[in-house]
């Protein structure tokens, strides 16, 4: 047994340590049982540096597929490209509006400790323009995540990374070939910066991108072929808000709106959230909650941790790879 298997399972008895370990315990029964893990990732984990773990799962077939914020996708590039530059404000609760404006000034945007660099965005900016340039030109439109991908693979693009290309979890992605949803992507740097290109004129239509239905499509259509497989999906969610709520709604659309009735459940289900149970809230709503609705069972395996995912995401995903 390894070092943090070792700490979790010794000291990990009560309250949320136990909730914790116990959901790192079920997904591993889960993929031992043939399944698959569906993770959804809200807040500014990208920024956080979740892939320095996160792509390990990935590339060791803990993760199968992801639904994000469309600023955790790009902010994971944005670091895999920039992170040098990059500046810490350990002190960033004490900072004045004016000094708020300074690093405004500096070209940093600021998030929580963390900011980035404005140039990071206008580089990536360049590459990117011309790739929806072209989709649009050929009416040939594609998902924010697959344009992340091209660009990923233009030669040379190596050459730019300042982290190990094993800390981007957006790389693992495009490696083991995962698709990664991104509902509400105007929603990001460059969903605001693909609009201002189309106002432009730069992109001669908003067509470049595929819509959010179609994602609800292509995200419907890869369960429907799991179950028939038998493959029990399981859902992992970091936070609350849209990327967790849209897919997670794949199921009831199935049963309900679609009249699949035999479609299963989701089979597991675990939420880190630092929202306390609150009335009418999706982050502070309990998972029982989530059996009114059709998207789990009365005897789904549910776990609801009220903690800082950056703290414990880590923790978990260390434990299910079993280090």
């Amino acid at each position: 047994m390894s070092t943090i298997t070792k700490f979790m399972d010794l000291h990990f008895r009560h309250f949320n340590a136990r909730e914790t370990l116990d959901a790192a315990k079920e997904w591993n029964t889960l993929l031992a049982g043939g399944g698959k893990m569906f993770l959804t990732m809200a807040g500014a984990m990208s920024t956080a540096e979740i892939g320095i773990i996160l792509a390990r799962m990935i590339r060791q077939g803990k993760v199968h597929s992801i639904c994000c914020t469309a600023a955790n996708l790009e902010e994971d590039l944005f670091n895999l490209f920039n992170h040098n530059e990059y500046k810490m404000c350990a002190n960033y609760r004490d900072l004045s509006p004016e000094a708020e404006k300074e690093l405004y000034d500096a070209g940093f945007n600021r998030v929580t400790d963390t900011c980035i660099p404005e140039g990071v965005l206008r580089q990536v900016q360049r590459d990117i323009s011309k790739l929806w340039k072209k989709a649009a030109d050929e009416n040939k439109p594609k998902f924010p995540f697959e344009f992340i991908y091209d660009l990923l693979d233009q030669p040379g693009i190596e050459k730019h990374f300042q982290v190990p290309a094993e800390h981007s979890w957006v790389l693992a992605a495009k490696e083991m070939g995962l698709t990664i949803y991104t509902p509400g992507w105007e929603d990001c740097t460059l969903g605001n910066i693909f609009c201002s290109e189309v106002m432009r004129g730069n992109v001669k239509s908003h067509a470049a991108i595929r819509h959010g239905t179609e994602q609800m499509q292509h995200l419907a259509e890869w369960y429907i072929e799991m179950a028939k497989q038998k493959t029990p999906i399981g859902f992992f969610q970091i936070g609350g808000g849209i990327a967790g709520d849209f897919p997670i709604c794949v199921v009831p659309m199935l049963i309900q709106d679609m009249e699949m009735e035999d479609t299963p459940f989701w089979a597991y289900f675990c939420q880190i959230s630092d929202s306390t149970t609150s009335y009418g809230s999706y982050s502070g709503a309990v998972p029982n909650e989530k059996i009114t609705w059709g998207k789990l069972d009365i005897d789904t395996p549910r776990y609801m941790i009220n903690s800082d995912a950056a703290i414990v995401a880590p923790l978990i995903f260390s434990y299910v790879l079993g280090d």
